[in-house]
């Protein structure tokens, strides 16, 4: 009685094991496609470098930015590429209520609805010509449309369709793509004219439809047409990026996908016109640290020589460069090109790195560039 017993019970949680496995494939969901604007970036990507702190947790320094997690929670920077509708199929005005825009009419993010004019901001030239930039976290063929508001929207409102210009100013459909998935360096890229005419604050409104499924992406990009030329302002100290490495191992036909991520910080601020550097923590330790720095030619005229600018904090020592040539004294830091990559062509960089040591905090530097 006692062995037919222990049989019953087996053949039972052996069904209930199966039954288990059943339930957990049926219900595994398929691979989504995530990404957002990054130049000029989106209410979510700049809420997320404002908020990124060098030991990997998000905490909101910009106001703004930290009253839209405090209404949808931190999930929405977390994951701040995934500004989605699953059913949008290109959809826009008659789908997306009116104030729900840059949600996408997704509850995670309805925050970033919130109408404040003191979110990040991207300090753009009317009519110039830039590179655009899309994260690809997963990357799937489809369109791209940019829409800008009309000059009569008002930041102290929340964005409705009839605020947008009614056709885009640009489209564009499966654009080049650097980097690799799933990170931040993954993008698409493209360039295209900024609408002429506009001054002042305005919304640049990104819609992204894949054309092998119903998932549609909607992103709010706050500019500013100023005579900008791409610096970001509004994020805050802790302001940053990650790098992002997937390691894949197979065994026995098994296929486990393990992701690290590797905190840096980004800091950038214009010197002279075309010369943009970006500031980054590489990785850190106790009382450590290691960082690069980016400048980029974002100008039409090649650079013959470049120098990036900043000043150290309280605490903090810069111990050794390379690929570059430091001057400055005290606090002073400035670094120059060597010979070979003193030339940078239009949209080119160049790369430069260092290490360092500090007590206490390691704070962000504003960090300026001139060429020559």
């Amino acid at each position: 009685m006692k062995a037919r017993r222990w049989v019953a019970l087996a053949a039972a949680g052996v069904a209930g094991v199966l039954v288990s496995v059943l339930v957990n494939v049926v219900s595994t969901p398929a691979a989504s496609a995530h990404g957002a604007m990054m130049k000029p970036g989106s209410r979510t990507f700049l809420c997320w470098k404002d908020g990124l702190s060098p030991q990997g947790d998000i905490r909101p320094q910009n106001p703004a930015c930290s009253a839209a997690v405090t209404a949808g929670g931190t999930n929405s920077l977390y994951n701040w590429f995934g500004v989605l509708r699953s059913d949008g199929g290109g959809r826009t005005k008659g789908f997306i209520p009116d104030g729900k825009l840059c949600s996408g009419g997704n509850p995670t993010f309805s925050g970033f609805d919130i109408a404040r004019n003191d979110y990040p901001v991207t300090h753009l030239t009317a009519g110039a010509n830039i590179r655009w930039s899309y994260n690809m976290w997963a990357a799937h063929p489809g369109t791209f449309h940019l829409y800008v508001t009309k000059d009569s929207w008002s930041p102290t409102r929340a964005l409705s369709w009839d605020d947008l210009e009614s056709t885009p100013f640009h489209s564009v459909t499966n654009p080049p793509a650097s980097g690799s998935v799933g990170t931040v360096d993954g993008q698409y890229y493209w360039n295209a004219n900024l609408p002429s005419g506009k001054s002042g604050r305005h919304i640049i409104y990104s819609v992204w439809t894949r054309s092998d499924s119903q998932e549609t992406f909607y992103n709010c990009s706050d500019v500013t047409f100023d005579g900008g030329n791409g610096q970001e302002t509004g994020v805050g100290g802790g302001g940053g990026s990650s790098t992002t490495t997937t390691t894949t191992t197979t065994t026995t036909g098994t296929t486990t996908s393990t992701t690290s991520t590797t905190p840096t910080t980004t800091s950038s601020n214009p010197g002279t016109t075309g010369c943009t550097a970006n500031y980054r923590i590489t990785s850190s330790w106790s009382g450590g640290f290691q960082g690069e720095v980016e400048v980029v030619n974002t100008g039409s005229s090649t650079f013959s020589g470049w120098t990036a600018r900043w000043n150290l904090a309280s605490g903090q020592t810069l111990n050794s460069v390379w690929n570059g040539v430091r001057s400055g004294s005290g606090s002073e830091v400035a670094v120059s090109n060597v010979d070979w990559n003193r030339t940078v062509a239009p949209s080119g960089s160049a790369k430069f790195g260092f290490t360092g040591s500090y007590t206490g905090s390691n704070p962000l530097p504003t960090v300026t560039c001139t060429s020559p």
